[in-house]
């Protein structure tokens, strides 16, 4: 679980580079935004993690996996750069529109928010689910 959460917000590490720019450059241009990055990182550390460390491979498959989906999510509703560094081609499936005087309200309104609302929603069911099972007694499925 520690491996999805920090995998899923590691392309995120970067916003500290975009604060100390003062936000000239999307925080997407940044190569912790490349999905070929991880891609290349995942190629070289997941073999390395077999020979030395084989049972942190699937912690760090769920890590690397992690970071894969935080692209796919994020090319929903923001320019990605997939194919970088080969393509600076932005990809992204819909334009949030600039609604409102800050990006993040105009985006908290856009209805692809709902997307991201309705993962952690399920999250939150799946644990008290099992949670309730597991107060019960019976496995958790």
């Amino acid at each position: 679980m520690a491996a999805a959460l920090i995998g899923s917000v590691a392309p995120d590490f970067d916003v500290i580079y975009f604060y100390a720019s003062g936000g000239r450059v999307h925080h997407h241009a940044y190569v912790t935004h490349w999905p070929l990055f991880w891609l290349v990182a995942a190629i070289l550390i997941l073999p390395l993690l077999k020979w030395l460390r084989p049972d942190w491979l699937v912690t760090g498959f769920v890590f690397f996996a992690a970071a894969m989906l935080h692209m796919v999510m994020d090319t929903i509703a923001a320019p990605l750069l997939w194919l970088a560094p080969f393509s600076f081609h932005e990809f992204e499936l819909v334009r949030v529109p600039a609604t409102h005087a800050s990006w993040i309200v105009s985006f908290l309104l856009h209805w692809t928010f709902l997307l991201e609302i309705s993962i952690c929603l399920s999250a939150l069911a799946l644990f008290l689910m099992r949670r309730r099972r597991a107060e019960a007694g019976r496995p958790a499925v």
